[in-house]
């Protein structure tokens, strides 16, 4: 182990961390360049074969960014897709940003650190980085933004450079060190431990932008939100915004397991997509108005109206329903398509019923401060489950990749346990540990 590890794991201070030099090296899940195409023309792309965990070089550091030993990490369906090398290989990604030239040239390698979920600790800062210093614990952002473009000062997210960290660029969170620029940074919630902390920005994030930002639904008072999947990460953290905005959450979920579950997190009204005749993502558009018709008849039996808000990450499998669906001037916000990008949809009821479509993507940095702040607030727990260690990365991915899992599933970094990094004990305490922990009782694995 090198001095700085020692040092970061021993909890010194500034000035230590300052002494010790970056490692040349440093342990990361990573993807070979050279093993693209090695799943061409097979039907299970397992992405067990494709992640390899070892050393990997450390990199320049720019003057805008900063180094952060990662304590914890987390899985996020996007690693999925780079691993199995589609829709197109990340690696293509790593060459478009190499042609801006400068520092971008690092990220084209012959391999890719993955991962879009980090917290840790600070130990270099570029010569420009003003606002933050060696010793600070924080999260990382995946909104990897370009702050010299001017439609960035009005949204981050709007700029035509912006990339997802971790998966359009090199150096990312699945690592024992990552390099982020200091516009990724958000300040760890003190009383969450590092896998707390690390499993948050991304989904809790992009939900947040999703549903609460005015760039997304502004959600308010009695509204009623269809949730999609709402025991995963992105269902999870959907359903506590929906509950605290004093909204109603209509949760659909795969199994009965998923169904007790939601009952548990007080979801409003339970439905299992079985009930509703939900296909497997080859639905046409007839049959998507089929189940919506379906869907809807149940949400008003219960409820006795439509809801104004489709929360939809699920992509082909549920678009056209969510159309179908909403009321009249209602919204669909997506964010993703796990179920295929191709979407069908009958346009009369979207035209004719004025509704709206909203796409949403990660958030910018002013939303990812404001996610923090109701963690801090103890409006938000985090949505942890299964928890592995950096070598078994590759299962990890197994487990989202067949949907195996509920909530998020963390990885331990350079972290030697869990329950380590809270520097807030009473604010622990206060917002409740049993609390902060409920989701761990569904872990489906018995891991770490």
């Amino acid at each position: 182990m090198d001095t700085l590890t020692e040092a970061v794991l021993a909890g010194a201070g500034p000035e230590e961390l300052s002494r010790h030099p970056l490692p040349a090296t440093f342990t990361a899940a990573h993807l070979l360049a050279r093993d693209v195409g090695m799943f061409e023309g097979e039907a299970d792309r397992d992405v067990r074969r494709s992640v390899h965990v070892g050393p990997v070089p450390m990199p320049r550091l720019a003057p805008d960014e900063v180094v952060v030993a990662v304590m914890a990490s987390s899985i996020n369906y996007n690693t999925v897709w780079s691993a199995m090398h589609e829709p197109i290989s990340t690696f293509t990604a790593l060459r478009r940003l190499a042609r801006q030239g400068g520092y971008a040239t690092r990220h084209d390698l012959p391999h890719q650190v993955v991962g879009s979920d980090a917290a840790g600790v600070v130990v270099r800062v570029g010569d420009g980085v003003r606002h933050w210093n060696v010793g600070d614990h924080a999260m990382v952002s995946p909104a990897y933004v370009d702050d010299q473009e001017p439609s960035a000062h009005a949204d981050s997210m709007m700029g035509s450079e912006g990339r997802a960290w971790g998966y359009e660029t090199n150096f990312g969170g699945l690592a024992h060190y990552t390099v982020v620029r200091a516009s990724q940074l958000v300040p760890k919630p003190p009383h969450l431990s590092w896998e707390e902390a690390a499993s948050l920005t991304l989904c809790a994030g992009t939900a947040y932008r999703m549903l609460v930002s005015d760039r997304g639904a502004q959600i308010k008072q009695g509204d009623t939100v269809l949730i999609w999947g709402a025991t995963g990460g992105l269902g999870g953290f959907a359903l506590q915004m929906v509950k605290n905005g004093g909204g109603v959450a209509v949760g659909v979920v795969s199994s009965d397991q998923k169904a007790q579950i939601l009952r548990e997190q007080g979801c409003d009204v339970i439905i299992d997509r079985r009930e509703i005749g939900m296909g497997d993502g080859e639905d046409s558009a007839a049959d998507a108005i089929e189940c919506g018709k379906r869907l809807g008849r149940r949400i008003r039996a219960e409820l006795g109206e439509d809801p104004r808000i489709a929360f939809d990450y699920v992509g082909r499998a549920t678009f056209g329903t969510s159309v179908h669906v909403v009321r009249r001037g209602g919204i669909v916000v997506t964010c993703g398509s796990s179920t295929g990008y191709q979407h069908q949809y009958d346009n009369r009821y979207l035209w004719m019923n004025l509704k709206r479509v909203i796409g949403s993507h990660i958030a910018n940095l002013q939303e990812q401060w404001e996610t923090a702040r109701l963690f801090r607030q103890g409006g938000l727990v985090p949505i942890l489950t299964d928890l592995f260690e950096l070598r078994e990365t590759g299962e990890a991915l197994r487990l989202v990749q067949q949907n195996r899992h509920v909530g998020k599933v963390g990885v331990l970094c350079l972290a030697p346990e869990e329950g380590l990094g809270v520097t807030d004990p009473e604010l622990r305490e206060r917002i409740g540990a049993g609390r902060l922990t409920s989701w761990r009782r569904y872990a489906s694995t018995a891991r770490v």
